[in-house]
């Protein structure tokens, strides 16, 4: 469909570039796959892909998630811990839904983007980590910013280059294609001989809600 055919045409102009984008779509339509794309077509495609879900992990451990943290910086801190950003050093880091970061992890994640150093939780060290952002979310951040929970300056550096990934009632002609991908993937792990769908079946399919 056209709307995929320009997520497409997205990832091959950003892949090779350093520059951060922002996945927008709502949940489920694959936003975690544009990412991988982008980061398997990049330079950094051999080194880690990182993913962490900023809206599933508690507010209390996201900053150690992300930072990480030394021995002694909280209840239960036994032992020095890397964050996700030295994990993904070389690589890409993907942040899903970016809106949901609490507002004192976004002024740590701005100080990240402008220049390429954060603080593990309970330490006064520096570090540095070369890593690219992708983010995403479902949200709309403008409004997210409008109410105060989403810092402006942050949304500024993430709303220079977005894609859009359209859902499945934006894309009803992919259905089919979509349809008989996973009956393929379905026959070959059952070991069985399915040869493909009728056509009200894919009729019902393609106008479900």
């Amino acid at each position: 469909s056209p709307g995929m055919r320009e997520v497409y045409r997205v990832i091959d102009r950003v892949a090779d570039k350093e520059v951060l984008v922002t996945i927008l779509g709502e949940s489920g339509t694959g936003k975690e796959l544009v990412a991988k794309a982008i980061h398997a077509k990049s330079p950094r495609g051999h080194y880690p892909f990182i993913a962490i879900n900023c809206g599933a992990v508690p507010d209390s451990l996201l900053g150690s998630e992300l930072f990480g943290h030394q021995k002694g910086a909280f209840t239960g801190a036994s032992i020095d811990r890397q964050g996700y950003l030295e994990y993904a050093h070389k690589g890409t880091l993907f942040l899903d839904e970016i809106g949901m970061l609490p507002l004192e992890l976004q002024g740590k994640l701005l100080r990240f983007f402008q220049e390429g150093e954060f603080i593990r939780l309970g330490s006064n060290r520096l570090r540095t980590a070369d890593v690219r952002i992708i983010a995403a979310t479902h949200q709309n951040l403008e409004d997210r910013v409008r109410e105060g929970s989403f810092r402006e300056d942050l949304f500024h550096r993430l709303n220079v280059i977005s894609v859009h990934v359209p859902t499945l009632a934006e894309r009803r002609s992919d259905i089919p294609l979509l349809a008989t991908h996973f009956l393929e993937e379905v026959c070959e792990d059952a070991h069985k001989q399915v040869r493909g769908f009728s056509a009200e079946a894919l009729e019902a399919l393609r106008r479900y809600r």
